[in-house]
């Protein structure tokens, strides 16, 4: 479900725990980058070997098979953080994360998607949850205003919000 905060929390613990690994790197926006007409499943496969993560030339990666075999052959004996934010469709996690022994040991993959499909060889799923409407009055009166209660004036309106919106984080913010 989109605005349910599944990037934001994805960010925070990539931000966490990143500093614990030879490498690490957040892609984002997987599924609209992918649909680019020039190649954005190269792009994105470019952007896991770039130089933050192995500090290598990738002008070589001309498609994505030719990316997959980078992938694996470059990362298979590293400890590597790699975030896959809003992937749609198995060809993208194909392209990007394909087997688990393209990864070295204790390397952490963390994937965010609306289809729980693709999660179905994940070791752990973290579904997130709306919030409740006390946090959500308390998250939309700290943007509205301020502070983690309603103006005077505003409480009845900001229930109506708060309700309208449905626990959705992004929607309140």
């Amino acid at each position: 479900m989109p605005g349910m905060g599944k990037t934001t929390i994805a960010k925070v613990v990539f931000n966490q725990l990143c500093y614990g690994f030879e490498g690490s790197y957040f892609l984002s926006n997987i599924n609209e980058t992918s649909k680019q007409f020039n190649g954005g499943l190269v792009d994105l496969q470019k952007q896991l070997l770039q130089y933050d993560i192995l500090k290598q030339d990738v002008a070589n990666i001309n498609c994505v098979d030719r990316g997959k075999v980078l992938i694996k052959e470059r990362l298979c004996r590293k400890r590597v953080l790699v975030v896959a934010d809003d992937v749609a469709h198995l060809d993208q996690l194909n392209a990007l994360m394909g087997e688990r022994s393209w990864f070295g040991p204790g390397s952490r993959v963390i994937i965010t998607t609306r289809d729980e499909r693709l999660l179905l060889e994940a070791d752990q799923r973290y579904q997130v949850q709306e919030l409740d409407p006390y946090e959500s009055l308390q998250l939309f009166c700290q943007h509205a205003f301020g502070d983690a209660k309603p103006a005077k004036d505003y409480v009845e309106l900001s229930n109506d919000v708060v309700e309208y919106c449905g626990g959705f984080p992004f929607a309140l913010e």
